[in-house]
């Protein structure tokens, strides 16, 4: 019996884990991803200011699992009615159970110049060039710049962020930390953009307001209620017709579904299925849970998620061993409507149901922080202890030990920067 995990994010890996330990030895597990390693997505902009970071918070998955089958390659489609996983190369994967688990990709949402001229930040490559990118339009300022006067001409000293989610608040932070310790601060205006009414849409108000402050603290100004409708390679033209100029442009302005799901993030119950024997985890879905709430994309959903939809997984393994469907041949019928098979136990074990319980929300803003844990929102050390906490937590949770610790040992160190 083969089961198959696409994708080797945060849902991925914590279920590929889960599984190595509650399916029987002689279940085979595939995990199929990208990249032989795993990345800690939400530490990534981190990489902007400190590139020393890239190694610790890239994870080998040879090192973190114990008997999946890790297969390098491109998920380019998933039929499954069929069952079968295309790949890039051109091979094809069956399988008897599934989870789509391939995270989400940047949305550009048509908007003409917005992708050729503004630069994501989902991998490690793009954190590089938005650094790089961002030292070298330092370099047209300070006292040999256009000038002399030490502050980049006009518009070529703007960085623009499109998207005040919570990656685009933390790279505009970033960025703004960044300018402040090569002491051109001055030099640069950081401007985010969000098109809803408040940053960090769709979280608590407290909590919005909170993550305001800092970004004012920061220096960072923040234009809410502002709709990006195309650009150039040297202007933003904003809805209403007003053109921003720019220096640099940064797109965090949405995400969209994998290319291997057409683009598109179906929407699934709390039984997180495609079908009864496919399902799909994390921000590769729209997610609606056990009380009828929406879910939002995010690695504490995905990670919860996943251990969910492991119980799943380990009751279908056990049901169909048990009665004989062990997927090598034997009783698998004739494929029916559905993706069932006509031997199939129409009364198998039942999904279990996921149920969203928010642990809380962290989020970085340079070297401030904004945490909320229940209805309390605290900003400064005790924020900036937690995140850490948080981000070495799960580190050690997946088995990366010595990548928790150097994450912690940087963060120290760039609290002692700081306080220099």
């Amino acid at each position: 019996m083969k089961v198959a995990v696409l994708g080797a994010g945060y849902a991925g890996l914590t279920l590929a884990r889960r599984l190595e330990r509650k399916l029987p030895a002689g279940v085979e597990i595939v995990l199929v991803n990208d990249s032989p390693a795993h990345l800690v997505q939400h530490e990534l902009h981190r990489v902007v200011r400190r590139p020393s970071l890239a190694d610790g918070i890239t994870v080998e998955l040879a090192a973190v699992l114990d008997r999946a089958v890790v297969r390098e390659a491109v998920v380019t489609d998933v039929d499954h009615e069929a069952r079968t996983v295309e790949l890039e190369s051109g091979a094809s994967i069956g399988y008897d159970v599934g989870a789509v688990c391939l995270g989400a990709e940047t949305a550009f949402y048509g908007l003409p110049g917005v992708e050729e001229h503004g630069t994501p930040l989902k991998r490690l490559p793009d954190a590089a060039r938005i650094r790089e990118d961002f030292l070298r339009l330092l370099g047209s300022g300070g006292p040999d710049g256009p000038d002399g006067s030490g502050r980049s001409s006009g518009w070529r000293g703007r960085v623009v962020v499109g998207g005040a989610g919570l990656s685009g608040v933390q790279v505009a932070g970033e960025l703004a930390a960044l300018a402040r310790e090569e002491g051109s601060r001055e030099a640069i205006e950081v401007v985010l953009l969000e098109q809803a009414g408040s940053v960090a849409p769709n979280f608590p108000e407290n909590f919005q307001a909170a993550v305001r402050a800092e970004l004012d603290d920061s220096g960072i100004e923040v234009r809410t209620g502002t709709a990006v409708e195309r650009a150039t390679a040297e202007t933003i033209v904003l809805a209403g017709g007003e053109e921003l100029g720019y220096g640099q442009f940064v797109w965090t302005g949405g995400i969209r579904g994998p290319d291997a799901l057409g683009g598109e993030r179906p929407t699934v119950g709390n039984a997180l299925q495609l079908d009864d024997r496919t399902f799909v985890v994390g921000d590769a879905a729209r997610v609606v849970d056990a009380d009828g709430a929406a879910v939002p994309a995010s690695a504490a959903a995905a990670i919860r998620e996943a251990r969910t939809v492991a119980e799943s997984i380990a009751g279908i393994v056990e049901h169909e061993l048990a009665t004989g469907r062990d997927g090598a041949g034997g009783e698998r019928g004739e494929r029916c409507r559905g993706g069932r098979t006509s031997g199939e136990d129409v009364f198998g074990p039942r999904p279990e149901p996921f149920r969203f319980d928010a642990p809380g929300w962290l989020v970085s803003v340079g070297d401030g922080a904004v945490a909320q844990v229940g209805p309390s929102v605290v900003r400064g050390t005790a924020a900036k202890a937690l995140k850490t906490s948080v981000g070495a937590g799960y580190l050690g949770l997946v088995g990366a030990i010595r990548n928790a610790a150097d994450l912690v040992n940087e963060e120290l160190a760039a609290d002692d920067r700081a306080d220099g």
